[in-house]
């Protein structure tokens, strides 16, 4: 992967971003469950930088994460699709949602987070790390 392109279901917001992902992560988290309608959302975490939107109907949903610190969930307003989140613990990154990539099968997951949330019927990849509740560099 060089670099990756993306896109809401209605294709009303476009997005490049030049710099390639730090890492994949699946969150099994209450709030990610209930963004994506499932049972985990896969979030590729990267440097805002690089990263732009392309569209008119772009809108947010802001709420505190567990740190107590704001997180904003960006989706398209026309058509529902998620996006991106904007994560104030860790200012300068976003988390891009996997399920909006042109090509979903360029990534590959590294660690799963808030393992204690995961649905008891999913079944977690014992090879990859996986925390408890968020990762602990979030925390510092």
């Amino acid at each position: 992967m060089s670099s990756i392109q993306g896109s809401c279901l209605c294709g009303n917001i476009q997005y490049p971003s030049h710099l390639l992902p730090l890492t994949t992560a699946i969150c099994h988290c209450n709030d990610c469950q209930k963004q994506s309608g499932s049972a985990f959302s896969v979030n590729m975490l990267l440097p805002v930088d690089g990263f732009s939107i392309d569209g008119a109907s772009l809108g947010f949903y802001s709420k505190s994460g567990s740190s107590g610190l704001s997180v904003k969930r960006f989706f398209c307003t026309n058509c529902g699709s998620a996006l991106y989140s904007e994560v104030d613990v860790m200012p300068g990154m976003i988390a891009i949602k996997g399920g909006s990539l042109t090509d979903p099968t360029s990534i590959k997951p590294q660690l799963h987070l808030w393992c204690s949330s995961a649905l008891p019927w999913v079944d977690i990849d014992g090879s990859l790390p996986c925390f408890k509740e968020a990762s602990p560099n979030e925390n510092e």
